[in-house]
Formats: C-alpha cells, structure tokens, sequence
C-alpha cells in the first residue's frame, strides 16, 4: 500500500484524520485498511499501529456495523452498489445536457467565454475569473465562510439601526432570565431573518455588556441549527463572551463558562476561529483566569487532533493563516503575534498533558521560543514545568534539538531545573 512508504509520523496523522472524519469515506475500505496494517509484522511505529488500532476501534463501533449490516438486501443476491462508488444525482441530472464539452465532463461549450478556446492563453487572470463566476453556490459559500472576519462598511437601513439601538438598551436594562429568551430571539430574527450584515448589527447591540446571567443565557439561545456553520455561530462568540474573557481578571462566572463550554461542544469550528484564536493572541499576553478558561475549552470541546493543528497554525503559520473572527471594536485588544508569559507556559503545559500530539514543525518552533525565553523566565516555575514537560512528552522529535535544550536549561534557575537537565542527557 501506498501509506507503508510514507514516514510513520505522516501515516500516524493520515489514519488519524480517517478516523475523525471516517463519514466521508468509505466504511469497508476503512476498516481494511486498518485491519492490514494490524496484520501486517513490518515494524510499523507505535503510534502508526495505535492510530490504526484507533480507525479500527471506530469501524467496530455498533452504529457503524448496524448501518454496514442494513446495506445488504436479504432477497437479493446481487451485490449493492456502494455509495461512494455510484455518480451522484446532480451529476446524473448533468450530463443529460446538450452539447457537452466532453462526454465525461458535464459542462456545455456555452457555459464558457471565447477566450476557454483561445490557445494563446495570453491572460491566464481573464480566464479564471470567467471560471470562478461560473462556479457553483456550494464554493461561493466556502469563500463567505473564510471571509467573516472582514466586515463590510455598507450602510444599514435606519429602520435596523433604530431595532438594534432599541434591543442595545433592553441588553443592559434586563431584569429575568425569562425576558432573555425572548431577547435572543429577537437579536437572531434581525440578524438572520433580515438579510443584513449581522456583524454591524452586533456592533450596534453591544451583547457584551450584559449580566453574566442575561450573557449565558443569549448564548444558549442564539444558534442558527447548522452545526456545520461557521459565518453566525463564531459572531455569536466573540459578540457576547470574547470581550468579557478578554477583560478577565478573576476566575470567570461559572454560568457563563458552562452555557460557553455547551455551546462550543456545538460549534467546533467556531469556537477556533471566534474565541481561542483572539484569547491566545490578547495583547497583553493571558493571564491565569483566561489561561483556565482556553484550557477547558480545549479539554471539554476540542478533539486532540484538532488542538494540534490549532497549536501548529498558532506557532507555524503567518498572520494571514491566522484566520480569526473579531468585531471591529476589539480589535485594538488583539496582537499579530504571541506574547508570552506564564500563563502561555502553563497552557500549553495543560495541552501537552492532554495527550495532545504535537507535529514536528510545532516541536521546532517551541525549541526555538525556549531557548528564546529561557533567560527572561530563569526564575518561572512555570516556564520549567513547560520545558520538563516537553522534553518528556515529545523526546522522539527533540534528539536533534539536545544541545539547545541544553543550553536553555542551564540558564534557568528552578526546582526543576535539574530533573530537566537528566531528562535532555537522557535523550
């Protein structure tokens, strides 16, 4: 098979990714797949062999066998054709077109501009913008979704400006809870129901400056159904909990964090792009309260894989990667780049300890922050919790990295600043 040839690190990632996304593949090739690679006595890497342990445990699972076992017909004896071997319907419906540009491809000569034919090609940029005009919904929502965080300056109707300004003052004026289910409705029904830029009128509503109570209870209420959805849920987050957790300087509520911890068990993704993202890139750096609130975010919501390739975006990739969800007026809270302090430290010790995976590159990065920081925080206990942490829970991807480890252990000055040293001689 074409995986064996691969490095155990990417095979690891690859069967992990099948494993959490194992409803777009096909279930028998699935679990082949993982049976073959139990089977086979290869020396394969520990952790290929427990990802594919883990694929397989997933395959086994009762609601995956009694919807394998329902496939089969009992009165007929032909085998049923699998679904993700037959042409979907719309491709069906397609290629019963005039005309087509060839037989196989379901588009017609008229669904492109002359300069399709045109062989010099001498305006590559002309050509896709024909092709990308002439692309389905499906890709023009794809490029709504990456696009929230942009807010358009168009103008609302005074008529939704007089609406939002009106359920502004009930936000910080309301007196029940019961007076709050009928506020979120409300917020929705302009926002969704209208056709307007909800991200405008957000602004205009300032849900953040509500109680606590009214503040867990808006949240709790304002889902669009889609839990797919990326646009309305991540405005919803970082409309109403954001700012507060971003102003957090004693534990936050106990209400709140929970109807915020619900809601993003919901919205995966949106929790990503609407609250870890701005909370980890604060300006200031976190501090302790928000470094509990990111943890159990991470710990309650957030599937390992997911945290590590939000770790790897946060510490690899550039500012325009950093795809982040922000109200024009928090802006100036949020940083370009990590600050970091020891709180930092303490929370991607809490990941580590989550049994979180990091990748290579996110390993690198970390060695280098390390030794970087390692004179400013000699004396953190945090900072060499951090460091003893990662040179036990990553050792197999630090054996390069002996040397500087080294030299950023030697600069600290802590309880644990020995333990660490025998732990880098050990690698």
């Amino acid at each position: 098979m074409f995986i064996e040839t691969l490095p155990g690190m990417v095979q690891s990632r690859i069967l992990s990714f099948l494993a959490l996304e194992n409803k777009r593949f096909n279930e028998k090739e699935l679990s082949k797949l993982a049976r073959n690679l139990l089977s086979e006595d290869q020396g394969f890497d520990f952790w290929v062999k427990k990802a594919a342990r883990n694929l397989l445990d997933r395959m086994s699972e009762p609601n995956h066998v009694n919807k394998w076992i329902s496939g089969f017909g009992l009165d007929s004896g032909e085998e049923l054709v699998e679904e993700f071997e037959s042409i979907p319907d719309w491709l069906k419906d397609l290629t019963a077109a005039n005309d087509p540009l060839h037989y196989w491809l379901p588009l017609s000569a008229a669904d492109f501009g002359p300069k399709f034919y045109d062989d010099s090609l001498e305006n590559d940029q002309s050509l896709f913008s024909q092709v990308e005009e002439n692309g389905d919904n499906g890709m023009m929502e794809v490029a709504v979704e990456m696009e929230v965080d942009r807010v358009s300056n168009v103008l609302l109707e005074p008529e939704i400006k007089t609406m939002a300004i009106s359920l502004r003052d009930r936000v910080i004026n309301l007196e029940s809870s019961f007076k709050a289910v009928a506020l979120a409705n409300e917020i929705q029904q302009l926002c969704l129901d209208k056709r307007v830029n909800s991200f405008q009128v957000l602004s205009l509503i300032e849900p953040w400056k509500a109680e606590d109570e009214t503040a867990s209870v808006l949240i709790s209420h304002l889902s669009s159904g889609d839990e797919d959805e990326l646009a309305w849920p991540s405005q919803v987050l970082c409309s109403i909990v954001l700012p507060k957790f971003l102003a957090l300087a004693e534990p936050a509520s106990r209400l709140l964090l929970t109807s915020t911890i619900e809601y993003c068990k919901l919205h995966q993704k949106a929790a990503v792009h609407g609250l870890l993202f701005p909370l980890v890139l604060r300006k200031e750096g976190i501090n302790n309260p928000i470094c509990d609130v990111i943890t159990r975010i991470v710990k309650e919501c957030l599937h390992p894989a997911h945290v590590s390739a939000f770790c790897q975006t946060l510490l690899c990739r550039g500012e325009a990667e950093r795809r982040f969800i922000l109200l024009p007026c928090h802006e100036f809270l949020i940083s370009n780049e990590l600050v970091w302090t020891d709180s930092l430290f303490s929370l991607l010790h809490n990941i580590l300890n989550h049994n979180v995976h990091l990748t290579r590159d996110s390993v690198d990065r970390l060695v280098y922050h390390v030794r970087q920081m390692a004179e400013t925080f000699s004396k953190s206990l945090k900072f060499g919790n951090f460091v003893l942490c990662l040179v036990t829970r990553c050792s197999l991807l630090l054996k390069s990295h002996k040397d500087i480890l080294t030299e950023a252990a030697e600069c600290t000055d802590t309880l644990v600043t020995r333990s660490i040293l025998l732990r880098i001689t050990s690698l």
